[in-house]
């Protein structure tokens, strides 16, 4: 088998936003208590956040964190989380069933967030609450003083204000199970009052727009339509959400779902543009995937701690260990991510640390890397700059769900140090896959590092026990001569080639 590929230096896609390789942080499971946070740990520092997390967050170069939620948020008191420590009142978290102390909340995070070399995405509880908290929160976080808000900051121990700039204006509102779920016209009202407001105390405020939270929702993509007539003009993202998943076990149709996402970034750019039209608006409303991932692995445990251990602090829940399998399935949601840069400026693979993640901790032990590390490192170090348009012929496979898939799935990426850099899976889980890439205006370019992650289980996963099991190793079988790129492609492998002059 053999694939043709196409890639020419000068036809580029879009210049890739920093922000597409974010991540996500929610007061949910172990996430914060016992991830990011654990006073008394050997590993942590003054303010309790450990700090061999903190140098895992910092090798992925995360450019931008979500937080506090995901569907924590839409029952938030933000109020609850400052001011001193023993006088915060502790909560019951609904979304969760988990008890919420409040030890770390808003002003730790975004102290944390400055440790770890990362921008806050601030997400703002529009379930239970409305226009008149989220103005105050801003005022809180941003204004420099002399009012209400900023002055209490100040009381807090913060003198200079956080100045966040990117803010979510609620967390899946379509859904049935959020607290405070609205339908379409009502979010969507409430959305832009909220956004008016906010604009008015600082226009250069970019605001994220509730969008469907699964491309599976029965109101997709009417939703999206709806929300965006009633604000359009006074938001700047609409968010996506989607989480893959292999439940029936099926290898061939679990690595073609990442097309799946394909299609529900362009079914939701087109829905904007629709509403683009129809308001003759010169605006261009972008998207922010802000939640994507592989999670199944853990539902049946966590429905088991909701029935008999509800109410807990910092509880297990959403612990998935990723096995090889889903580290090739998450390579293809990047890849998704990378092709759609044009469209698609700020993404967050949810989470980071212990929830569906690809940092995992014990309670006063160690820390590791899960397998979906090591791709999502990968795009992040090396995935900015332009991407560029490919033109792939690849060799296919039939799948009852997903059509024609085919083997080859890659992206390309000019970099900002100049180099060329290339993402490439192959999906075939029987034969090594010959390759002849032709790269256009880099034919001096030599191949500096192949990293490949491969293993004759796909099923296998790093513990804290073998936390090298499945990990990048050094490829070979691929050259770089005269503007050629040729070899062979190990048989289900995911790869990363960098290339430089």
């Amino acid at each position: 088998m053999k694939a043709k590929i196409m890639i020419n230096k000068n036809f580029k896609l879009s210049e890739i936003d920093d922000r597409l390789y974010g991540s996500f942080i929610e007061h949910l499971g172990r996430a914060v208590y016992g991830g990011i946070y654990e006073p008394g740990h050997s590993k942590a520092d003054k303010e309790g956040f450990r700090e061999d997390v903190l140098e895992l967050v910092q090798e992925l170069k995360v450019p931008v964190v979500r937080y506090p939620g995901g569907n924590f948020v839409s029952a938030y008191n933000w109020e609850d989380s400052v001011g001193p420590v023993e006088e915060r009142p502790a909560c019951l978290d609904l979304a969760w069933k988990s008890k919420e102390p409040n030890e770390f909340g808003l002003n730790e995070f975004v102290s944390w967030a400055k440790k770890a070399e990362t921008d806050v995405m601030m997400a703002i509880n529009l379930g239970t609450r409305g226009i008149s908290d989220a103005r105050n929160l801003v005022e809180y976080c941003n204004h420099e003083g002399g009012s209400y808000w900023s002055d209490l900051r100040k009381k807090h121990g913060v003198e200079k204000p956080h100045n966040i700039k990117l803010w979510c204006l609620g967390n899946e509102m379509d859904g049935p199970w959020q607290v405070g779920h609205k339908t379409s016209y009502e979010y969507g009202r409430i959305a832009n009052e909220t956004a008016k407001a906010l604009k008015l105390f600082d226009p250069e405020l970019e605001l994220v727009v509730c969008g469907s939270s699964s491309n599976q929702m029965p109101t997709f993509p009417e939703w999206e339509r709806t929300v965006l007539e009633e604000c359009y003009e006074n938001v700047d993202y609409i968010s996506l959400h989607i989480y893959l998943k292999n439940e029936e076990n099926d290898l061939q149709t679990f690595l073609a779902t990442p097309m799946g996402m394909d299609d529900f970034i362009d079914v939701v750019s087109k829905t904007c543009d629709y509403v683009k039209a129809k308001k003759r608006s010169k605006k261009t409303i972008n998207l922010s995937f802000d939640e994507w991932n592989v999670w199944f692995h853990s539902n049946e445990q966590d429905e088991d701690i909701y029935k008999r251990q509800p109410w807990q602090v910092g509880p297990p829940l959403l612990e998935d260990i990723y096995t090889f399998e889903d580290a090739l399935v998450v390579g293809g949601m990047i890849n998704s991510l990378i092709r759609h840069s044009d469209r698609v400026k700020i993404g967050c693979l949810a989470q980071l640390v212990n929830v569906i993640a690809p940092i995992m901790t014990e309670n006063d032990g160690t820390v590791w890397k899960q397998t979906i590390f090591y791709p999502f490192y990968y795009a992040s170090v090396y995935g900015r700059g332009t991407a560029l348009n490919i033109s792939v012929d690849s060799p296919s496979y039939e799948n009852k769900t997903f059509g024609t898939v085919p083997f080859i799935d890659i992206t390309a990426v000019h970099n900002k140090t100049g180099e060329l850099t290339l993402f490439i899976i192959n999906r075939n889980h029987e034969s090594d896959m010959e390759l002849d890439i032709v790269v256009s205006g880099f034919e001096e370019y030599k191949i500096i590092e192949h990293a490949v992650m491969v293993h004759d289980d796909v099923k296998a996963v790093n513990s804290k026990e073998n936390m090298n099991e499945v990990i990048p190793v050094k490829g070979s079988g691929l050259s770089a001569s005269q503007g050629h790129i040729t070899g062979k492609l190990k048989k289900l492998s995911w790869n990363c080639l960098r290339l430089s002059q």
